[in-house]
């Protein structure tokens, strides 16, 4: 299997790259993570305009630049590597993906507003009963005239402070764990109704929990067809949960490259303790698991254009291996460095947050495991 990039895709990382190492240096990105805002608006209007990367996954015909998946993934691997907090997740591979694999009447135009930096979203599907099981929803989108009336709550919804707009997944018909009757809206995160209350999460993002009390929505806002949306809201998943395993890529080389040189620089009993052997298998054992994880990100990535069940089982493989990976390497990372790596002034402690994150985030290795054994003994995870 070539997993070669071509001349574009080398251009865009190393555009990337370069940007981030000239603006989102360690110091930078602690001090907006701090910030009242815990943003920047004008690193999003840098990538949307500058470097032109909000459009790199999106077709031409959408006013992209002709990418798709592999262009999320070289995005998102530099974003780990810098730990970018900008909403990219949400809005370019989440939102621009219930645009892409919907027949969203409004999808060039929400797009188009994307691609400019106009327009931030965040997807509100999980709710506290729910665990990892989508499609358990106790938010209700009921039928009013041509429209629907929105009621209930979703938690922990990362990069809603910072979004103009919301995905929310709803029930609009079935029981309350049934995989019909689940539907998708698009939300005007400023429409009345719609409470928020933000907090910072432990790795520096921001998240809110988000009420919904009688939203009035226009038939408009819904994506895709009613009732059947729990496919669409699976494959996008799938698709972040790649883009995700990127991003941890990106972490966990940081991770083992700020623990390489910080024992190069330690000493004990008057050495640099990475010329203990015990330690160098150790970080030949993180490096290992580093590199098996970027192998399952980039194989996943491919098979995202597979069948739905060849798509869902690379996800959750990869999942697996970046779950394991994450915990693996950070913890090292963290005795290695001694109990001054938790401290907020070295970066390794940030790393080390981020990856705890990512673990969990769209389902546990766990819940991944389970979901891969599921699939292919033909049964549902």
């Amino acid at each position: 299997m070539d997993f070669s990039f071509t001349e574009e895709q080398s251009m865009l990382r190393d555009t990337v790259a370069a940007y981030l190492t000239d603006n989102y240096g360690f110091d930078a990105r602690r001090a907006a993570v701090a910030s009242d805002a815990g943003w920047r608006p004008e690193v999003w209007k840098a990538f949307a305009d500058e470097l032109g990367i909000l459009g790199a996954s999106f077709s031409e015909e959408l006013g992209g630049l002709g990418g798709g998946p592999i262009e999320n993934m070289v995005v998102m691997e530099e974003f780990g590597k810098a730990l970018v907090v900008e909403p990219y997740l949400g809005t370019v591979v989440i939102g621009g993906g219930f645009m892409k694999h919907s027949d969203y009447a409004g999808a060039a135009d929400v797009i188009g507003k994307i691609i400019g930096g106009e327009m931030t979203i965040a997807f509100a599907f999980a709710e506290p009963q729910a665990r990892y099981t989508w499609q358990d929803l106790k938010t209700t989108a009921k039928k009013d005239g041509a429209g629907y009336v929105l009621n209930g709550a979703k938690a922990v919804v990362i990069g809603a402070p910072w979004a103009t707009h919301l995905v929310v997944t709803a029930r609009t018909g079935g029981g309350q764990r049934e995989a019909q009757g689940v539907s998708v809206f698009l939300v005007d995160k400023s429409a009345k109704g719609v409470i928020t209350r933000d907090y910072p999460t432990v790795d520096g993002l921001r998240a809110s929990e988000v009420t919904f009390e009688n939203v009035a929505l226009g038939a408009d806002a819904l994506i895709g067809s009613e009732g059947q949306g729990l496919p669409l809201v699976e494959k996008v998943l799938d698709e972040a949960v790649v883009a995700t395993c990127a991003e941890a890529c990106g972490v966990l080389r940081k991770l083992h490259e700020g623990t390489l040189e910080y024992t190069k620089q330690r000493k004990q009993f008057g050495v640099p303790i990475s010329s203990f052997q015990v330690l160098q298998h150790r970080m030949v054992d993180m490096f290992i698991q580093m590199e098996q994880s970027i192998s399952m990100t980039y194989m996943a990535t491919i098979k995202l254009g597979d069948s739905d069940i060849e798509r869902a089982k690379g996800a959750s493989a990869a999942k697996v291996q970046i779950g394991k990976a994450c915990k693996f390497v950070g913890q090292n990372a963290i005795q290695l460095h001694g109990g001054m790596g938790m401290t907020d002034e070295m970066a390794i402690g940030h790393y080390f947050k981020r990856a705890t994150m990512i673990e969990s985030a769209f389902g546990s290795t766990d819940h991944h495991l389970a979901r891969y054994e599921g699939l292919s003994l033909g049964k549902a995870a």
